[in-house]
């Protein structure tokens, strides 16, 4: 019973925060060729060129029920920053080939929606399997490229070089977490009934033997 009062009151908290971050996400600014890091969220428009020979492929991506890939190219913009584009996916199928695309030369426009750098969770071996990686990270480039000037990526919607938007940001609705908190106190209340019962049962049950042995 104890546990699912807990339980509930910690997706309560988490219908909160979401309601918050879902605000903020809301609320966040678009920017045209920044300098300073972008909010989470923020809607960046970068004009630079794309650093095609660094070119990485973010595996086991599914659209539509097709099997594919990601394309991150990084790019420098014309401040000379450095930044990782997510370019959209590309369907490979079950083919274990190094993909390939084309990538525009000169300079382009781009622009799609920032997300900052986070935890992607337990990784099984290594990230990075020739041209593929298992996890979106800054990582793989800082040997040949040095650090990215901002921590994150752009998720292209739109531009010269963007294929299909695959990308949604992670978050479950409030009215979910509302819902799973209920579903919890709904557990303790049944333990709550159920505990009653088998009390009131033990008790009668001791009445009755100790009525029965006199």
């Amino acid at each position: 019973m104890v546990l699912g009062l807990l339980l509930g009151l910690w997706q309560w908290e988490r219908a909160a925060d979401k309601r918050e971050l879902l605000a903020i996400r809301d609320a966040a600014p678009t920017v045209v060729e920044p300098i300073q890091t972008p909010e989470g969220g923020a809607q960046v428009h970068l004009r630079g060129d794309y650093l095609e020979q660094h070119t990485l492929y973010l595996d086991n991506r599914i659209v539509n029920g097709r099997l594919g890939v990601a394309v991150l190219t990084p790019m420098k913009d014309s401040h000379g920053q450095l930044w990782l584009v997510q370019r959209g996916f590309i369907e490979t199928g079950t083919s274990r080939a190094s993909p390939s695309v084309f990538t525009p030369h000169g300079t382009v426009e781009v622009s799609g929606e920032w997300q900052a750098e986070q935890s992607q969770g337990p990784l099984y071996g290594a990230n990075q399997e020739g041209v593929r990686l298992q996890q979106l990270s800054l990582a793989p480039w800082e040997e040949a490229l040095g650090v990215f000037s901002h921590n994150g990526w752009l998720h292209a919607q739109q531009g010269a070089g963007v294929f299909t938007p695959w990308w949604e940001a992670n978050a479950m609705p409030p009215s979910r977490h509302l819902g799973y908190a209920f579903q919890w106190w709904g557990l303790a209340l049944a333990a709550l009934v159920i505990m009653l019962l088998g009390g009131y049962r033990l008790v009668s049950d001791f009445r009755e033997s100790y009525e029965g042995g006199r």
